[in-house]
């Protein structure tokens, strides 16, 4: 088969994927498939969006062979193709965090407010876990740690913060994460334990990107 021009040919095949993550609630869906898979109606769920919306935006990523799907009886399962997709995800975020003005309003008007003191980088996590001088918590929804969270971690959902908090030493550190470097629950939850008498931080980022880098993860045992 003969090809004009292969350049605009490739060109192309790499504006369906551009095109694909060009929309607010498909990154929002790659960021809840990051914590592992899920069905069209629990992603719905989730996300408090019409189950056929959530169809309509799933097939539009896997024709650009971002997520995969895997049948299990009536119900199919979507998942990141694999983690070339949350890398995406980050570049996308880096530039722009680094390039629109907006996003810097953002983040100073809301996520500063809450925490704007440096977070925990993924190896000082490890260090200071190893030596038994912080408690690590996971606040997200009980579903999610069950699929995967770092070993150590402790399950805390944000809602159970505070009755939490009551029966835990408040001279030791708490650092908290949950499902990407800007998700809510954790600057909410640091804010909540700092409100609360307890020396808290944030880790760098969440749970998907600490799998991704080939750090251990944890399975809830399943009876």
């Amino acid at each position: 088969m003969s090809i004009r021009n292969p350049k605009q040919a490739l060109y192309e095949q790499f504006a369906i994927v551009a095109k694909a993550l060009g929309h607010p609630l498909r990154l929002e869906m790659i960021e809840h498939l990051a914590q592992g898979a899920r069905s069209v109606e629990a992603l719905a769920a989730k996300l408090g969006q019409p189950v056929a919306n959530i169809s309509q935006h799933l097939q539009a990523l896997r024709r650009a062979g971002i997520v995969s799907a895997e049948r299990d009886g009536k119900f199919v399962h979507y998942s990141l193709a694999d983690d070339s997709v949350l890398s995406a995800f980050a570049s996308v975020r880096g530039v722009a965090e680094r390039r629109l003005a907006e996003v810097d309003r953002i983040v100073r008007g809301y996520f500063d407010a809450r925490d704007d003191m440096r977070p925990v980088t993924r190896g000082e996590l490890q260090t200071l876990m190893r030596d038994g001088l912080v408690t690590l918590i996971d606040v997200r929804p009980a579903d999610e740690f069950a699929l995967g969270h770092v070993p150590g971690a402790i399950n805390v959902p944000l809602g159970e913060i505070k009755a939490w908090s009551a029966g835990t030493d408040a001279s030791k550190e708490v650092v908290a994460y949950c499902r990407g470097p800007w998700c809510v629950m954790s600057f909410e939850a640091v804010a909540a334990l700092r409100s609360l008498g307890h020396p808290a931080r944030r880790l760098e980022d969440g749970m998907p990107e600490w799998k991704a880098a080939g750090l251990p993860v944890e399975v809830a045992d399943r009876e």
